[in-house]
Parts: C-alpha cells; sequence; structure tokens
C-alpha cells in the first residue's frame, strides 16, 4: 500500500504555491506510506543548450561548486541552481544525457534523481512530514507536480528506492502496486540501453516507457502498451514536461480518484489527498477507468 499524489496547474496563479499544495497532499497519505516520500516538480526552465539534472550526494560534506568546477572544464559551464537537503539542482551546458553519462562514469558517489530540461526530484526515507520539512517543499513553485509516500514491499528501504523514478529526460513515474515480471523485463531493457540503480519494481516500468517513448511512441501509447507488455497491479502517475498522465490496470484493484476544476486537475490515492486544495468541494470527481490513459498536457514555455 502505498499513496499518490499529483497537481496540474491550469491557471498560472497556482504556480506559486504548487510545492504548499503538494505537501498538504502528501501529508494526508502518510499512513499508507511511511518508509519514504518523494517529489517531482516541473519548473524553471533550462536555458536553451543547456540541461538541468538533480543530483543526490551520500555525502553531508559535498561539496557542489566544486563538481560544477569539473562540470565546465568538460562542458562550458554549469551553475548550481538550488540546494535542497541532500540534494541540489545543477544546470550544465549541453545535452542532459551526455552531461547524465559523465557524471555516472567519473562521480559514481553522486545518484542522479533527475535529468531534463525543466524536471526536479527530490526524495528521501522517513516520513512524508519530515521529508516536506527537510525539503522546503512548501515554497516551491511550478506548473505541475507528482508525490509519493511509500510502503516498502519488494526492495529495501532507501533514498534510491524512494520514488518518483526517473529513467528519461524530464520523465518520471511513482506507482501504487507490484509488478511480478519485473525482474525479467528489467534484463531485457538493459540489452536496450535502459539503465537501472536499483532492485524497485516501478524503476522497471519507469524504464519501460522510456524505452517505448525513445523508440517512437507517443505517451499515450507507451502507456498502452504497458496493459500488455506489465504483469501485476497497478496505478501509474506518469510526469512529463508538459503535463502528466494516469493509468490504472485492468483489474484496476489499486484506488485512484481524479478530480478537476477551472483552475486544476489533480490524483489522489484517496479523496482526501485532493480535499485539501482550493475549490475541492466544487470539483468534478470520478474514478478513473480500469486500462483506459488520462494525459493533461500543456504548451512547453
Amino acid at each position: 500500500m502505498c499513496g499518490i499524489v499529483g497537481l496540474f496547474c491550469k491557471s498560472p496563479d497556482l504556480e506559486p504555491r504548487l510545492g504548499e499544495y503538494l505537501a498538504s497532499m502528501l501529508e494526508q497519505m502518510s499512513d499508507r506510506g511511511p518508509d519514504s516520500a518523494g517529489v517531482a516538480v516541473y519548473r524553471d526552465p533550462a536555458p536553451i543548450g543547456s540541461s538541468k539534472l538533480t543530483l543526490y550526494s551520500f555525502d553531508p560534506a559535498m561539496s557542489w561548486d566544486a563538481l560544477c568546477g569539473e562540470l565546465a572544464a568538460t562542458f562550458g559551464g554549469a551553475h548550481v541552481a538550488g540546494i535542497r537537503a541532500n540534494h541540489a539542482v545543477v544546470v550544465v551546458e549541453g545535452e542532459a544525457a551526455e552531461v547524465e553519462d559523465w557524471i555516472r562514469r567519473h562521480r559514481p558517489d553522486l545518484r542522479v534523481m533527475s535529468a531534463g530540461r525543466v524536471i526536479e526530484i527530490y526524495k528521501e526515507v522517513g516520513r512524508p512530514r519530515a521529508f516536506v520539512d527537510q525539503f522546503r517543499l512548501e515554497d516551491i513553485e511550478g506548473s505541475h507536480g507528482l508525490g509519493h509516500t511509500r510502503m516498502a514491499t519488494e526492495s529495501r528501504v532507501t533514498t534510491e528506492g524512494s520514488h518518483p523514478f526517473s529513467t528519461g529526460l524530464d520523465l518520471c513515474l511513482v506507482h501504487n502496486g507490484s509488478l511480478s515480471n519485473h525482474n525479467r523485463l528489467r534484463e531485457v531493457l538493459r540489452r536496450e540501453g535502459i539503465d537501472f540503480q536499483t532492485e524497485n519494481d516501478t524503476e522497471v516500468a519507469a524504464g519501460y516507457l522510456a524505452w517505448r517513448m525513445r523508440e517512437g511512441a507517443s505517451l499515450q501509447e507507451a502507456l498502452e502498451g504497458s496493459l500488455a507488455d506489465l504483469d501485476g497491479f497497478y496505478t501509474f502517475l506518469v510526469g512529463t514536461a508538459d503535463g502528466f498522465a494516469v493509468l490504472r490496470d485492468p483489474i484496476a484493484c489499486k484506488p485512484a480518484v481524479l478530480a478537476e476544476t477551472d483552475e486544476w486537475v489533480a490524483i489522489g490515492s484517496e479523496w482526501r489527498a485532493i480535499s485539501v486544495l482550493p475549490g475541492s468541494a466544487d470539483a468534478r470527481m470520478w474514478e478513473p477507468e480500469p486500462g483506459v490513459v488520462y494525459v493533461w498536457e500543456k504548451e512547453l514555455v
């Protein structure tokens, strides 16, 4: 049992309070996932020709400025855009995939939580309230975000094993459920060049979507393909640079509620996560149909 939340701001007026609302939604899901919590937020696009990476360090004395010096020497420019707890957002001149590959090869002491142009991922073990405070979540602004509270089942409770998982540029996934064929599928995807950092089944689902989209599928097509290729039960919430998507497996044994107003679209594993949002009492509310992909997008800046 885990908790999923997501908020898509249809009105720019809500964007300054994205983190505040996500924090409240996460806290409502504390009893569904006391082991760890995390969010992906989409905001502050990196300049054209640059990329943005969220990095995690095991070392509390990590010098992010020194790392940027190394990156600048290789790619021509780099700076720290923000630090939250043991995570840092670094903006680097160059392609995100190339920068990510350099970090994996030259700085194995770091973990790449996300890479792209607009995504930032923060996650950590512990209860959601502690996570919200540690990462100052309530002061984050952005166009949309998704979050997760984890109750671990098939893999260890670690920072890397927390959700969201990102295995593609500006792409991430949170998941409530369990996949039975993730070990076999992980090996297939590794042969296709998809890298994994954990044994978590959700990371395999994220890698599957990244692979399908790399091969030319749209997000909707990739999710529809997962209905045939992923065995198990799940509610997926997928974040992209311009929106998010929701899918429940054909049996739909994991709960989910969607709600929409003129100002926002939201998802929660339970209604109480959505009830903290302004105007929720007047929102159109429904339970997503099994096997149906729901997508909301906005035009990229």
